[in-house]
């Protein structure tokens, strides 16, 4: 019974021992899960502190990517140095970046605007540098202009359109894109009364995007509604996109009361030299869209192709804006003329307030 009995305790320290490795089995594991959750945490706070630091410290200007950039753009040397005040005015680390996207390119563009506006003793040394800054802006609009669009779905909400019916031209705005169907405001005559517009009707539609790359899609009309107590027009979307030439400046669809004056050109001037008479005849108008290189005024004054016209009009601010331009073609929209202008002589004050109001930096 003794030596039975010993045996039983034998096997029984032996069980007990498989208990005490599998509890330092046990035991290791959780001291392991220690170590790691330790080294995860300090590794957390190392990648913080950089971050910190990096803040604390930010990336330098990079001139070799820089230099690099402006001789993309072939920047000469004083619009090399404007693109380098603009970029270092709101302390870019990465000028490739900056450059490649318009959104961002528009932000250190209008804070430089600012900073210019603000900081110029006199109005022709702001004139002059605001010169520089938009020749820049527009060499990398021309660069960058490679946004294309494949479908009406891809049109942002509340942006400006011209709708052609029949010949006729509307100016109007596109409501949304994201729906079944386009919809669009309906367009109204030159008495401001909405045109009837049947079911079905063939229509045609030009829009531009934010780099002034311009588009026409044709359509048909689905319905007419009320969105938010606005008539609308529901137009069936499409695929078939096609692009219009490419702009040189980016153009902004608007409506500005202006006044334009016949020029005559005087061929018998003293010394041979043509003189530009301004007739004293107001005719008045509403400018549709407009860049620097031209602009298209709606009318009622019957005016010729091949014309010369002094077009002006007043900011809010009460400067009058002036240019000299040529009609380069007209198209006639029922009881209006619409007048597509070349401008041919622009003051540099009033190339700098088209470019800030195309651009959209400007508050005036």
């Amino acid at each position: 019974m003794g030596e039975f009995t010993g045996v039983s305790f034998f096997q029984k320290a032996i069980e007990s021992g498989g208990i005490i490795w599998f509890l330092l089995g046990i035991m290791a594991l959780v001291l392991i899960l220690v170590i790691l959750l330790n080294l995860r945490k300090r590794l957390k706070n190392s990648i913080l502190n950089d971050s910190k630091r990096a803040d604390a410290h930010p990336r330098q200007f990079s001139m070799m990517a820089f230099n690099k950039i402006a001789s993309n753009l072939e920047l000469d040397k004083v619009q090399t140095k404007m693109l380098e005040f603009v970029l270092k005015n709101d302390n870019v680390s990465d000028p490739a970046r900056s450059i490649n996207s318009p959104n961002l390119a528009d932000k250190h563009f209008k804070r430089a605007y600012k900073t210019i506006e603000k900081t110029t003793e006199s109005e022709e040394e702001m004139n002059k540098k605001l010169s520089e800054l938009f020749a820049v802006r527009n060499i990398i609009e021309n660069q960058a202009g490679t946004a294309t669009a494949t479908s009406t779905r891809q049109i942002p909400d509340n942006s400006a359109a011209v709708l052609i019916i029949e010949g006729a031209n509307y100016a109007v705005k596109v409501i949304s894109a994201r729906g079944d169907s386009l919809v669009i405001e309906k367009p109204v005559d030159s008495n401001g009364e909405p045109v009837n517009i049947e079911r079905g009707s063939k229509v045609s539609l030009t829009f531009f995007l934010k780099n002034s790359n311009g588009f026409s899609v044709d359509s048909r009309v689905l319905s007419t509604t009320e969105t938010m107590g606005v008539p609308v027009l529901h137009l069936v979307h499409s695929g078939q996109i096609k692009k219009l030439s490419h702009r040189r400046f980016r153009r902004r669809q608007t409506i500005i009361a202006t006044a334009f004056y016949f020029v005559i050109v005087d061929e018998h001037a003293h010394k041979g030299e043509n003189k530009l008479i301004v007739d004293k005849r107001r005719f008045n108008g509403n400018i549709m869209d407009i860049s620097i290189g031209g602009c298209s005024v709606k009318t009622v004054s019957p005016v010729n192709s091949g014309q010369m016209l002094k077009i002006e009009f007043t900011r809010d601010d009460n400067t009058v804006v002036a240019a000299l331009g040529e009609v380069i073609r007209t198209n006639i929209t029922g009881l209006n003329v619409i007048m597509h202008i070349r401008f041919i002589k622009i003051p540099k004050r009033s190339m700098n307030f088209i470019n800030a109001l195309v651009y959209g930096y400007s508050d005036k």
